[in-house]
């Protein structure tokens, strides 16, 4: 049986069935003037973070230097190829994500969990201010043991940070991107990608929130 909200996550057996055709992107980047979905060059490395609405995530990575190329897309469930209408309808179980192709000889994963655990709320399940369902949950998603083993100490760093400044848990999933969902991050549509430059006025809802990753 469906959970009776958004924010009740769903079983694989619940989610929409979707569709084999993929969504239609451009094939560049219109800030960076790279390629959307690759090929990416040899020896950078890819990352996925879900952040609530990917508009305004999306901008914060484009923006960090080593950034090579950011997408929004859907990760960490179960319907193929959803669409934005049946993503928030919270029956795909995936999160709006951001995909984050960057340089490591430029960019370090810790300047870009610095960015991550500080421009959102990670202590708020399933939900970014006014934003509430499953969609918009705090995640993480590795491509690398090293990803992953970094991931963990930042969420471990972050804490006692919040901790100490009085804030509750963080609840961010962090896992490999083969165990979220079907393992897969699909492409959201075109209007999505580089939205904040294409609309500089639209919707955003990030910025610093709450505390120093550093500690300051």
């Amino acid at each position: 049986m469906l959970g009776t909200s958004k924010t009740d996550m769903i079983t694989p057996d619940e989610a929409l069935p979707g569709r084999d055709t993929a969504m239609e992107v451009p094939d560049r980047h219109v800030v960076l003037g790279t390629p959307l979905t690759g090929p990416w060059p040899e020896g950078h490395e890819v990352i996925y973070v879900g952040m609530g609405c990917f508009w305004g995530a999306e901008r914060i990575f484009w923006q960090t230097d080593g950034v090579y190329s950011t997408a929004a897309g859907y990760i960490g469930g179960w319907t193929r190829n959803p669409t934005y209408q049946e993503t928030c309808t919270a029956r795909t179980g995936h999160a709006e994500a951001v995909q984050v192709v960057y340089d490591p000889s430029k960019v370090s994963l810790d300047r870009l969990f610095a960015e991550f655990w500080e421009n959102h709320d990670p202590t708020t399940a399933n939900r970014q201010g006014n934003d509430v369902g499953t969609q918009y949950r705090s995640a993480i998603f590795t491509t690398t043991e090293e990803q992953l083993a970094a991931a963990q100490a930042s969420r471990e760093r972050y804490q006692a940070q919040l901790t100490d400044k009085g804030y509750s848990a963080i609840t961010t999933q962090i896992a490999p991107v083969e165990d979220a969902g079907d393992g897969h991050f699909y492409y959201a549509e075109e209007y999505h990608q580089q939205y904040l430059h294409k609309n500089p006025g639209g919707y955003c809802n990030h910025g610093f929130c709450q505390v120093s990753y550093a500690g300051a």
